[in-house]
Formats: structure tokens, C-alpha cells, sequence
């Protein structure tokens, strides 16, 4: 098949969560099954500064209609191998900037014109370079126009570009909201500013075109699919997915399995497998010396997260006393909120040889906390999948995750079946999370047990050349 992915992140060119990993692992696989691929990303500056980026080509250069202004753009191209091209789309005026979206916790202010014009730009890229596509598959709201606007040129120059547009939702809290004002820069007709268009309490959503004006629309796992129907979870726009439920399935995401390998991990100070573990206790030491955490007999708890409410920082700060209380070590990746830096902070002045914080973005950090803790932590309020109770399980870090969306998918909880557990899982609140924690102690100090929940961790395939069948076979039924 010929596939066209866009999205506005992709591992390794521009990456600030699991968006880009997802995108990133599932092109190359499909590409590695045969299938030509191209994808379309907006030309940030880390991408154009990229040594990469040197072997690119200027494909085309493309006026963009946004309001009453055609706005210039160029389209680079860069073989990534023999069957998966990456467009660039570039237009320094919107894209080369520090951040893709915003600084200091606050939003670009024409966040709104950046990504309607590449929504646009995607499909005149598409026109311009007659790219046809039996499948068009758009994530998250910074290209959530762009299924309607492919209909739209295709219909105005009678072609086809896509034979069926797909529309993947990475995380139904980031909706892609703007003014009413801003309407204007999609140069649509006032019809599609209504209730059943993208008009949403009087502002317009982003992400809704793609959940209206898509023909397929995923979610990254199947208890997500479901859990995006109800108010719960559905952050307001459950009555637009309850429209289209027949036509909204979810398949949960895989990992990449040649980058998140503890035999070959380039990151790690050790390398270990499920045969051989030896490995994982160097990197334990190696992990607490870095963070500069004194030895103990008691568990490692490892974190990597955006610093917010969803990733459940509230519950992980109730429970700080267990972890200085039990003599256990708490490591933490990531940055965000201020009032959890500060609070974390403060926890980790307090005890410098329990706690320990690295408040930046540090992909390698990321491989050691995963290799050299003893258990993960993910107590999140919501996760549409999530990737790091995958890694941790991989690694064979036992995972402590919260009952909610793909975690509910890709973990089983030991406590129930000790013959295929993986972890343990808990409800979101924080009486279950402070059970799950002092369970973890029991099975820790069980030998027998924790190696035993270790290799059913380690024995789990959560390879993409699995997950890329489902998609297979999804986008082949659909034609």
C-alpha cells in the first residue's frame, strides 16, 4: 500500500513525548513490510539544524492560502530508506523557534495559524507532488484538518488523493482550542463553524475535524476507545466520538525493540537479557551513584513523566513519606508544572539520599532509570497507552500502574495471576496506590517472586511487527 502519515513529532527528529515514538516505530515497520511511506512533519529548527537535514531536497515551494494571505512554504524531502520519505515543511516565520508549541508552560499565540497553515500545506504538498495515497493517516489535533481539507482539494480539482483518511488520537486532553476568531485562517465556509462541524462551546477544536471529517478514527489502545465515550474521560467531546462510535476502535501501541533493548542498549553502563541478569545490578548502582543516592537492600522506584495532574503527580507526592519511611530510593525524570518541581524539590532538599530529580528532557537518562530501577512508577488519572510501563517491562522493571487506559492492556497485575504477571495495578486514587506500594515491598523481599514476575516482564512482545499487523489489516479492509 502507499501510506502518507502526518503528525508534528517523529522520533528522532523532533520528540517531547510518545507521540513521536509511535509515529517514528510505526512508519519504519511499515516501510520494513513493504509498504511505501511517506511523512509529513512541520520544519522545526532542531529538524533543519539536524545534520540529516543536509541530505534533503527542495521538492516544491507552495503558497498556502490562510485568511485573505497566500503564505510561501517549501517542501524538502529526505529518504530515510528505501520505502519511507520524510517531508519537511518549512516555514521559519511559524516553525523555527526553540519549542514546537510553546515556552514556559504557555502556548504560542498563533499556534492556531501554525498548524491550520500546515494542515493545509500537507495536502497542497500532496496536490503539488501528485503524492496519492490508498491510506492518509493524520495524529492529533495539529492535523486535525487536514482529512477535511484533503476531501475539499480533491473534490475542487476532481482527483484523488487518499482513498480513506484515518485520524489517531494520541490524547483526547490536547484538543487543538482557539477563539471563535480564529476560524478564519481555515478558509472554510461558515457551515463547518457549527455544531456538527468544529465549532466547540464557542471556540473551535482542532481534533474535532479529524474525529468528524475522518473516515476511521483510532485510539492507541482499546480501553481508551472505550473509556473516551463516557464524561470521564472523554473531556468534553464524548458526544462527538458517541457520532462516529461505530467507526472508533483502538489498537494499543508498540515499542521499538531495537532502541529499548536491554542486550544491545547503547545508554546503559551494563547490558543484561532474560537468560543473562547479571547486567541490571550495575545499572542499578550506576543509576543511584548519577542521582547521587545512597545503596540500599530496599526497592528503587523509577519514574519519567511530564511534571502534571494527569501523569499523577498528586498521588505520587501523597505517598513520599513510604519511600523515606521504608528506606526505598525514588528517582525522577522530567519536567513541567512548577508546583510538582517545587514540591519534589522540596522533598528531595529534605532527603538527598532517598530522592533524587533530573528535571530535564534526557533520552539516555531515560534508558538508565528504566534499566536500573527495580520498579516503575506510572500512577496516572488517565493514559490513553503509555510507553514507559512497556520499556519498564522489557527491562524487567515491574511496573506499579494505575487501572486506566492502555495500562489496563499492557500490564496484568501478579496479584491475580502469578503465572503470567507483570506488575501490579491499582485505581487511581490513594488507599489503592499505598496498597500497591506496600505490595511491592512483600514481593521485593520475596526472591522467588519478584524474579518470577521479573521473567514474565522480560517474556512480553511488545514488538511493532506485531502491532503493525493490526494496522495491516485495518487499512486493508478499509479499501
Amino acid at each position: 500500500m502507499k501510506i502518507v502519515h502526518a503528525a508534528s513529532e517523529m522520533f528522532p527528529y523532533l520528540k517531547t513525548g510518545g507521540l513521536a515514538d509511535v509515529t517514528g516505530a510505526l512508519c519504519k515497520s511499515l516501510s520494513r513490510f513493504g509498504h511505501d511511506v511517506s511523512f509529513f512533519i512541520p520544519g522545526y529548527r532542531k529538524i533543519l539544524e539536524s545534520p540529516e537535514f543536509a541530505k534533503a531536497k527542495l521538492k516544491t515551494v507552495l503558497q498556502v492560502e490562510l485568511e485573505d494571505d497566500f503564505l510561501r512554504g517549501e517542501v524538502y524531502a529526505l529518504p530515510l530508506g528505501k520505502r519511507l520519505t520524510l517531508y519537511v515543511l518549512r516555514r521559519d516565520e511559524f516553525f523555527d523557534r526553540s519549542n514546537p508549541y510553546g515556552t514556559a508552560n504557555r502556548d504560542y499565540d498563533d499556534n492556531d495559524r501554525r498548524f491550520i497553515w500546515f494542515c493545509k500545506a500537507i495536502v497542497e504538498a500532496m496536490h503539488v507532488l501528485d503524492i496519492k495515497a490508498d491510506i492518509f493517516h493524520c495524529h492529533d489535533w495539529q492535523t486535525g484538518l487536514a482529512p477535511l481539507y484533503l476531501r475539499i482539494v480533491e473534490q475542487e480539482n476532481r482527483i484523488s488523493l487518499g482513498l480513506k483518511t484515518f485520524f489517531s488520537i494520541h490524547n483526547l486532553a490536547f484538543q487543538g482550542l482557539f477563539p471563535s476568531s480564529s476560524f478564519r485562517f481555515t478558509n472554510l465556509p461558515d457551515e463547518f463553524n457549527e455544531l456538527d462541524g468544529i465549532e466547540f462551546y464557542e471556540q473551535i477544536s482542532l481534533i474535532k475535524g479529524g474525529i468528524f471529517f475522518s473516515d476511521k478514527i483510532l485510539t492507541v489502545s482499546p480501553n481508551y476507545a472505550k473509556e473516551i465515550l463516557t464524561p470521564e474521560f472523554g473531556c468534553g467531546m464524548e458526544g462527538a466520538l458517541k457520532v462516529r462510535e461505530d467507526d472508533l476502535l483502538g489498537i494499543a501501541n508498540g515499542i521499538d525493540t531495537e532502541e529499548w533493548n536491554p542486550k544491545t542498549d547503547r545508554h546503559l553502563p551494563a547490558n543484561y537479557s532474560l537468560q543473562d541478569r547479571s547486567g541490571k545490578r550495575e545499572c542499578r548502582n550506576h543509576l543511584l551513584d548519577t542521582v547521587g543516592l545512597s545503596p540500599t537492600d530496599n526497592p528503587v522506584f523509577g519514574m519519567v513523566c511530564r511534571l502534571t495532574e494527569q501523569k499523577g503527580l498528586d498521588l505520587l507526592l501523597s505517598q513520599m513519606s513510604f519511600i523515606v519511611k521504608n528506606d526505598c530510593r525514588l528517582v525522577v525524570l522530567g519536567m513541567g508544572d512548577p508546583a510538582y518541581e517545587r514540591a519534589l524539590k522540596r522533598w528531595a532538599k529534605t532527603h538527598p539520599d532517598k530522592i533524587g530529580l533530573r528535571m530535564v528532557l534526557d533520552e539516555a537518562m531515560s534508558h538508565l532509570l528504566e534499566a536500573g530501577s527495580d520498579f516503575f512508577l506510572m500512577p496516572s488519572i488517565f493514559e490513553p497507552c503509555g510507553l514507559n510501563q512497556m520499556y519498564s517491562q522489557r527491562y524487567g522493571t515491574p511496573p506499579l500502574v494505575s487501572n486506566v487506559g492502555g495500562l489496563h492492556d499492557t500490564v496484568v497485575d501478579y496479584r491475580e495471576d502469578a503465572d503470567v504477571g507483570t506488575g501490579l495495578l491499582f485505581e487511581p486514587n490513594e488507599e489503592a496506590f499505598g496498597e500497591a506500594l506496600d505490595a511491592s515491598l512483600a514481593l521485593f523481599a520475596s526472591k522467588s517472586d519478584y524474579e518470577k514476575m521479573q521473567t514474565n516482564c522480560m517474556k512480553r512482545d511488545f514488538s511493532w511487527s506485531n502491532v503493525v499487523k493490526e494496522y495491516e489489516t485495518l487499512y486493508s479492509e478499509s479499501l
